[in-house]
This record gives structure tokens, C-alpha cells and sequence, in this order.
């Protein structure tokens, strides 16, 4: 497998995906503001996004991949699985359309102050929630493209979501905002669903590969994966939970659930383009190499991953950290959003952008694990450290308010990443070498260089901040890049 040029094509569509994530943003704030219209839509949108990544992107794609690559990619397997996880998402569905009230409630109880918030964001809450039916089985049919080494198609499917709900956006812009727009964009996302299902499905057929719906049965393969599953999913559920705690914390400021979702946002752009394309590269390929007990490759795979990833995530922190209010500025501060909502992006975001290195070495471990099918570390490991996270959410928070949330983000993401390396390590899983080391401590030092130099460069408008950061590469990427060759 040719790793890098994988690496890059996931990058790639990930960054375009991002970018249209952005220009859908810029709209959410212009149309909707960061109040209660953005709210109420951010907090139902929440929920879908929670099972994709819980029964799809997370538990299952890590757990059904180095199975379906251990039994030579059996259809029969395929189908099987695939036919539960259907089973599995219309039970759920079919649960929180009727329990959804008292869902809300317990995602933002705060809403209930507002007359009428509650309300609305559970009604958009249950149109919403059919999409998890079809994310979910999106992010089955991805794993099964990523085992064939096809990457990028599915890398490119949540552009489908956000050109549609950009479609979406400029067409409720004429509207105003009136509660109609929200029912527009519940609809929409529903319906990208429903199209990014249709393409990965006629992708895989072209392939003549025989996946299609069965009557499941209860097979051994089967039983060992929903044992996998349910302990991964305590450990993702954990993990959802945690993200409601911040949620739900949050809902008593104000504003807030909105502040950290765009921080949020920003903050996941680099790991997004870098760390996620490198973990879903690295999760098909150290599958096979540790299946053909090729321990070399595996160590050789993960230091040229973290030594390009880590060239790549330090200017990232430094730049994010020096700019972090300008790009808010001039990303959204249109229409409704306001200085005040600029601002407190700005120091969510200057405070969360520490957290990312320790997020891309994580994944490495993570995925290096999942390989080898060891499926309960990765879920101590989590559920240690977002426990850690939950206390600093609840316990500083009256005294820094929403930023207590950023700062449990980035304590939190340290300590798992200690965790996780640490049980590599004891199982002789990873070896980093001295080259690595060397390696990302002078891109540390660069980037914190550039960044000190960056801070004192005057950003007066878009113009001046675009050759700003594109000056910032110019500068950094030859000599990070003649650096990682020398060292």
C-alpha cells in the first residue's frame, strides 16, 4: 500500500470537505446568528453526529475492519453485519423518535428557560434523527471500500452533506429567520443521508462486490464481533457522554453551545485533514502488516506517519493560537454574530489548539490497537481520561464559565495519550526512534519561532490574514521539510 499517497488523497478530500464546512458555517452564523436559532439546530444536529460516530465511524469501522481483513473479506460476513447494523439503527430510531423530549432535556436542559426552545429543538430533533439510519450505514459501506484500499470516495461524502445544506442555507436566507429554516435544514440533512448512501452503494456494486441486505444470522463471527462492539461501545459511549456533559454544562451560559462548536470546528480542521486521514490509513495497513506478523513494517509505518503528521500539526498549533481571533473575525463576524461571539471563539480556540499533538499520536496507538484487535485498552484508556474531562467540565466551570470545556479538552487529551502509549509500549506494539524524537521537538521549536514572529504581523482584513498564513508555509513547510530529511 502506498501509504502517503493515501494519506494525502484522504487529506485532501477531508480539507475540501472542511472548506465547505466553512463556507456552511459562515452561513449558519449569517442566516441563524449564535443564539437560539443556532442552538436549538447545533443541539439536534448533535445527536445524529453522536451515533455516527458511536455504531459507525467509531466502534464498528474499528472493529469490523481487521475481522473482515482476518476472514480473507468474506461477503457473507459483510452482509451479515451489514444486515444487523440495520436491525440495530431502526430499533434505535424508532426509540428516540419517542423518546425525544425527555432526550433534549437531558442533552440541554438549559433550553427549558427559553419559551419555546425546548420545543422546537425537539421537533427539528426527530426529523433529524432519521439521518442516523443513513450515516451509519454510510460509514459501513465506507469501511468496506477503505479494505479495498479505496479511500477517497467515502473521504469525499461528507461534502455531499454540506453542499446541500449550503444549497439549503442561501435559499432560507431569502426566508429570514423564522423557525421555517429549521425544518429546511432538518429535511436536507436527512436527504444527504439518503444520497451518500446511494453513491457508496453503486460505488461497491460497480466493484461486483454481493453486499446487500439478508436475514441476519447469529453466527460465531458474529457473536465475536457484538462482544468487541459492546465493549468498544462503553468506551465511545463514554466518550458521547462526555461531549453531552460539555453540552449540557455549557446550555447554562448564554451563547455558549454555539462559542464551542465553532471553536471546535476550527480546532478539528488540521487534526481532521492530518490526523483522521492518517488513522484511516494506518487502520487497513497495520491490519495486514500485523496479521502477516511484519512487526518492521508496522514500526516503520508509525514513525513516518507521526514524524510527517507532527511536520505538519506543530505550525498548525502556533498559527491557530496567533490568528485564532482574526480567523474568527473574518469568517463570521457577519450579520448576527457579533464581537462578543468573536471573541469567545477566539479563546476556546487558543486554549483547545494545545490539545492536538497529543490527539494525532493518540490516533496512531488507537488505530495501532484496534489493529491487533485489542479493543478494551483504547476503551480504559477513554474512559479514564474523558472521566478526568467530565470532573474539570463541572468543576471549573463556575469559575471560567464555557472555557472550562476547552480546558478539560486538552488536560484530557494528554492523559489519554499517555495511557495509550504506554500499553503499546508494554506490548511491544510501537517503538519510536530516536529520529522521530528529534524530529518533532525541532518542529516544536520552528513553529513556536514562527509563531512569535507571526504575532507581531498587523491583520487589518481577509487580504492581510490570507498572505499571512500562506506566508507562514512559504516560510516553514522547505525548511520543516529540508529538516525531517537531515535529521
Amino acid at each position: 500500500m502506498k501509504l502517503g499517497k493515501h494519506i494525502f488523497g484522504v487529506g485532501l478530500m477531508t480539507g475540501i470537505s472542511r472548506i465547505f464546512g466553512f463556507v456552511r458555517d459562515m452561513l449558519i452564523a449569517r442566516v441563524l446568528g449564535a443564539g437560539r436559532m443556532s442552538d436549538i439546530f447545533l443541539a439536534a444536529f448533535k445527536l445524529p453526529n453522536l451515533f455516527r460516530d458511536l455504531l459507525g465511524e467509531g466502534a464498528l469501522s474499528a472493529i469490523f475492519i481487521p475481522m473482515y481483513a482476518d476472514s480473507r473479506r468474506d461477503e457473507s460476513f459483510a452482509r451479515n453485519v451489514f444486515s444487523w447494523l440495520m436491525v440495530v439503527l431502526l430499533v434505535i430510531t424508532l426509540v428516540f423518535e419517542i423518546f425525544m423530549p425527555i432526550v433534549v432535556w437531558g442533552l440541554a436542559p438549559g433550553f427549558a428557560d427559553v419559551p419555546g426552545k425546548m420545543e422546537m429543538t425537539v421537533i427539528v430533533a426527530r426529523i433529524m434523527f432519521f439521518y442516523v439510519i443513513f450515516v451509519c450505514a454510510s460509514a459501513f459501506l465506507s469501511a468496506v471500500l477503505n479494505a479495498f484500499s479505496r479511500f477517497v470516495l467515502a473521504a469525499f461524502m461528507p461534502v455531499l452533506l454540506n453542499i446541500m445544506l449550503i444549497g439549503a442555507l442561501l435559499f432560507s436566507a431569502h426566508l429570514g429567520a423564522s423557525d421555517t429554516v429549521l425544518y429546511i435544514m432538518a429535511g436536507t440533512v436527512v436527504v444527504s443521508g439518503i444520497v451518500q448512501c446511494l453513491v457508496l452503494w453503486s460505488r461497491i456494486r460497480r466493484k461486483h462486490f454481493g453486499l446487500r441486505l439478508v436475514v441476519p444470522q447469529w453466527t460465531p463471527g458474529i457473536k465475536t464481533m457484538f462482544k468487541r462492539l459492546g465493549v468498544s461501545i462503553v468506551g465511545n459511549g463514554f466518550y458521547q457522554i462526555t461531549i453531552i456533559i460539555g453540552t449540557l454544562v455549557a446550555s447554562f451560559e448564554s451563547g455558549a453551545v454555539s462559542w464551542l462548536y465553532y471553536s471546535d470546528r476550527i480546532v478539528q480542521l488540521p487534526f481532521a485533514m492530518i490526523g483522521l486521514a492518517v488513522g484511516t490509513v494506518l487502520m487497513s495497513s497495520i491490519s495486514n502488516a500485523l496479521a502477516a506478523k511484519n512487526m518492521r513494517s508496522v514500526y516503520i509505518q508509525q514513525n513516518s506517519s507521526m514524524r510527517q503528521s507532527m511536520m505538519l500539526i506543530m505550525p498548525c498549533v502556533a498559527g491557530l493560537f496567533v490568528l485564532a481571533e482574526p480567523i474568527i473575525r473574518y469568517l463570521f463576524e457577519y450579520g448576527a454574530w457579533t464581537a462578543e461571539s468573536t471573541h469567545a471563539v477566539a479563546i476556546a480556540i487558543m486554549i483547545q489548539v494545545f490539545v492536538l499533538p497529543a490527539m494525532l499520536i493518540s490516533q496512531i496507538y488507537s488505530k495501532t490497537l484496534y489493529a491487533s484487535q485489542d479493543v478494551k485498552t483504547p476503551v480504559k484508556t477513554s474512559m479514564i481520561s474523558l472521566a478526568i474531562a467530565s470532573v474539570i467540565y463541572v468543576g471549573l466551570f463556575k469559575f471560567v464559565g464555557y472555557l472550562a470545556i476547552p480546558i478539560g479538552v486538552v488536560f484530557s487529551g494528554y492523559v489519554k495519550n499517555y495511557l495509550l502509549g504506554r500499553a503499546c509500549r508494554r506490548r511491544e506494539l510501537v517503538h519510536i526512534d530516536a529520529r522521530t524524537i528529534r524530529a518533532i521537538v525541532v518542529f516544536g521549536m520552528l513553529s513556536a519561532l514562527m509563531g512569535a514572529g507571526l504575532w507581531f504581523v498587523p491583520i487589518t482584513g481577509p487580504i492581510y490574514l490570507g498572505l499571512a498564513i500562506i506566508g507562514f508555509g512559504i516560510i516553514y513547510l522547505p525548511i520543516a521539510f529540508l529538516l525531517n530529511k537531515k535529521i
